[in-house]
């Protein structure tokens, strides 16, 4: 009979579904060495956390997520909360022995994600962040293109996250626009996915350039029970101060010579959530855009100088990464399927008593990057990093 882990997660909204889904799923495309079971689901609201309970199928609710963590028959807890709730949570769990499966990005500060790297490892638990773009199976197999050498010596990486949900000077004053709950706006939100690929794909930060500005400055506040999914209803007239950033961009050199840069906006009109990189070789050049997830564009120079040119890659073979478990070549998968893919590697690393990744020493290293960029935006100096 297949082992199980029971599950604890703290949130319910945009990321709590998508947590919920992947836990469902993993199980039924993959073979898992132990099945999770959704076994409470904790949040501050209990009418809607009990709609959300009996929509995904968690067993219980909670509205204590201290009482969740002290319950010795919870295997796992899922924080799937605000980057400001991750600290206190995940250091509580990681001295109860649970392993943790957390959003990103990490935390509020690189002193923050230190202790809970520290606490983690005192505890000996496996801790994964949720930098789920990572298990996109054409970011899979750039990696694995770029470690087989088809790119050459590495010169340039370019990377963009742009969205434009805040367009509107109407949209309420949210979580992520205030600094004692984002720390800081795009660049610490979209930034820390970009800052974490760059890592993956290409190697550590050494130096920071930043700047950064804001479009709008004031906005009606939100009714914080209506938020979720990056919206949100208007609470009376009353208005806020947005203090964090609308857009930056970085400059960045990394410690084996490719130089860099990351641009993160919420103001891009007509751009929902456009994560896109290009990489520059010596004998070939990758670039991705996540609104086409399922296509990575490669440039060879060995070809024939009359073929040359970017040709498009459709990542639905077997043969690439996590898709046998799925469809029929061509068949395309979507961005939630990259959230069960991170669930069936973080079990197998339960269940093989090994550290995962993305885990809370790359957000640590990613921190640090983006703790350089307000600074280097700050102070209009270039930071070096000491990693």
């Amino acid at each position: 009979m297949l082992k199980t882990l029971n599950v604890g997660i703290v949130g319910y909204k945009f990321m709590g579904r998508a947590h919920s889904n992947a836990w469902l799923k993993a199980p039924l495309f993959f073979d898992v060495a132990a099945k999770p079971v959704l076994k409470v689901a904790c949040g501050r609201h209990e009418p809607s956390l009990k709609e959300f309970a009996e929509r995904w199928g968690w067993q219980e609710t909670q509205t204590d997520w201290k009482k969740l963590i002290s319950r010795a028959d919870i295997d796992i807890i899922d924080i799937a909360l605000p980057q400001h709730l991750h600290y206190e949570i995940a250091i509580a769990a990681a001295k109860e022995g649970k392993h943790i499966f957390c959003e990103k990005p990490l935390a509020m500060s690189v002193k923050q994600a230190e202790e809970m790297l520290r606490v983690c490892e005192d505890n000996k638990v496996i801790h994964y962040l949720n930098h789920n773009y990572r298990r996109v199976p054409a970011i899979a197999l750039a990696k694995k293109m770029i470690e087989n050498g088809l790119l050459g010596r590495l010169f340039h990486w370019r990377a963009a996250y742009q969205q434009d949900w805040i367009v509107d000077p109407e949209f309420p004053l949210t979580w992520q626009l205030r600094k004692e709950t984002a720390q800081a706006g795009p660049h610490w939100d979209l930034n820390s996915h970009c800052v974490d690929l760059a890592h993956y794909l290409i190697g550590s930060i050494d130096s920071v350039t930043a700047m950064s500005t804001n479009f709008i400055t004031e906005r009606p506040l939100a009714d914080e029970a209506s938020t979720g999914n990056l919206q949100a209803e208007v609470n009376g007239s009353e208005r806020g101060q947005v203090t964090v950033e609308d857009a930056a961009l970085m400059i960045v050199k990394f410690a084996n010579g490719v130089m860099g840069s990351f641009e993160a906006t919420r103001f891009a009109t007509g751009r929902k959530n456009k994560l896109s990189f290009e990489i520059y070789g010596s004998k070939g050049s990758l670039t991705f855009d996540l609104e086409r997830m399922n296509e990575l564009m490669f440039f060879s120079s060995s070809d024939a100088d009359d073929t040359q040119g970017f040709r498009k890659i459709i990542v639905t073979e077997p043969q690439h990464p996590y898709i046998k478990s799925w469809w029929p070549p061509g068949h395309i998968i979507g961005y939630e399927h990259s959230f069960v893919h991170a669930v069936v590697d973080f079990i197998d690393a339960i269940e093989n008593k090994k550290q995962v990744t993305p885990n809370f020493n790359d957000g640590l290293n990613t921190m640090k990057v983006l703790e350089a960029g307000l600074l280097s935006a700050q102070t209009k100096q270039q930071i070096t990093l000491n990693t």
